[in-house]
């Protein structure tokens, strides 16, 4: 990484690791080849290329080669599949359900739904961020389609138990989609055992390129088949045509296999600076408290409520010293409160004073111990001035 703040910001972005870099630098200039013109050795190299990225996901998550489509994010993967399923539903039902806190991708194609004529069920979630399965089981009737569940969320970190949320859906002859995009690569996923039909991810939180998503999508018991929302040429299975990003799937490929082996250290390391910093401040900065779950979370997430000072306030203060967030990164633009934090029932004024720290593997115990100090000495700087 570039000299500077320390980045702090992991739920927005990643650094690309110079392992998938290197991976990446012969699809841009040696084999650059267009993956679907297999009649000569430069579109072939490139398929393999592809294939082979596609084998390396689909063993990430237990699936097979064929359940994954390449999008170019995320959030496309979740349009596919949240809008693509409910306009090829055979059975015609109509009823959707998801979770307040949810990422704005997913509210928004949901509500894009209920202009079509389709109703949805937005679950409360409880003031840890937690989703109540009972009331889960409860919402689900003859007329659902969907259930969409982040497994974990990209402000407060917390880890909804996904495995039970699929019997559910099991028992009840529902299809599961969940946004995987934080865990991925961090968190053991079996799309088998955890009942899971279709799960978006990005690579650019596991330290891959920007631009590269993916979508699995199961292909029987049961088969989901969504409308692709993209058309032209056929690409991958039909669901999204366009050429395909070939070095930044090869890139998602070699971050995911880095991942998977490097995991369990790298959430060690990170929840054990992770505290650090949490602890510091909490000790410190009077009426500090952490927004979310304390157990169920991403090792690697921190968001607090620092009570007396405006967020945007500090971050200002600390933009040369440490780069963080008050919220998601795809809503900070629009000047509104998060919705996952009134979600969980927090009054405005500690809404407006939570940041969000996520941490990045490599990261130092005394880097985060002197971001601690910084934060807490301009916490008290502009309580003294307000």
């Amino acid at each position: 990484m570039t000299a500077g703040p320390l980045y702090l910001d992991s739920h927005a972005t990643t650094p690309v690791d110079p392992r998938v870099l290197e991976a990446m630098l012969p699809y841009f200039s040696e084999s650059f080849g267009n993956a679907a013109s297999k009649n000569h050795s430069y579109g072939n190299d490139a398929h393999s290329a592809v294939e082979h990225a596609r084998d390396q996901l689909a063993k990430a998550i237990n699936a097979r080669d064929s359940e994954i489509i390449f999008t170019s994010g995320a959030t496309e993967s979740i349009n596919l599949a949240i809008k693509g399923l409910a306009h090829s539903a055979a059975d015609h039902k109509k009823h959707l359900i998801t979770v307040a806190t949810e990422h704005k991708a997913v509210l928004d194609c949901h509500e894009f739904l209920e202009s079509q004529g389709f109703t949805v069920t937005y679950l409360p979630v409880d003031s840890d961020g937690m989703l109540d399965l009972n009331l889960l089981r409860n919402s689900i009737n003859d007329e659902t389609l969907l259930v969409s569940v982040m497994h974990g969320n990209n402000e407060i970190g917390v880890i909804q138990d996904i495995r039970s949320i699929g019997e559910i859906c099991d028992d009840t002859n529902v299809h599961f989609f969940t946004d995987a995009t934080q865990t991925l690569g961090k968190l053991p996923i079996d799309v088998q055992k955890d009942n899971i039909h279709m799960l978006a991810a990005s690579a650019h939180k596991i330290y891959g390129p920007k631009g590269v998503g993916m979508l699995y999508l199961r292909r029987s018991n049961p088969r989901v088949k969504p409308s692709p929302v993209q058309h032209g040429g056929g690409h991958e299975r039909g669901y999204r045509s366009g050429t395909l990003n070939v070095p930044g799937i090869v890139g998602f490929g070699k971050a995911i296999e880095i991942a998977r082996k490097e995991s369990k250290k790298n959430n060690e390391q990170l929840g054990k600076l992770r505290n650090i910093l949490q602890d510091r401040l909490l000790k410190e900065i009077p009426g500090a408290k952490v927004n979310g779950h304390l157990e169920h979370r991403l090792s690697h997430n921190l968001n607090i409520v620092l009570p007396g000072v405006s967020a945007e306030a500090l971050m200002i203060r600390l933009k040369d010293s440490v780069a963080c967030s008050s919220g998601s990164a795809c809503t900070t633009a629009a000047v509104l409160p998060s919705h996952v934090l009134s979600a969980l029932g927090l009054p405005k004024e500690e809404i407006d004073a939570s940041l969000r720290f996520g941490l990045c593997r490599g990261q130092k115990e005394e880097e985060l111990t002197r971001v601690a100090t910084g934060v807490i000495q301009q916490h008290s700087g502009l309580t003294l001035l307000s």
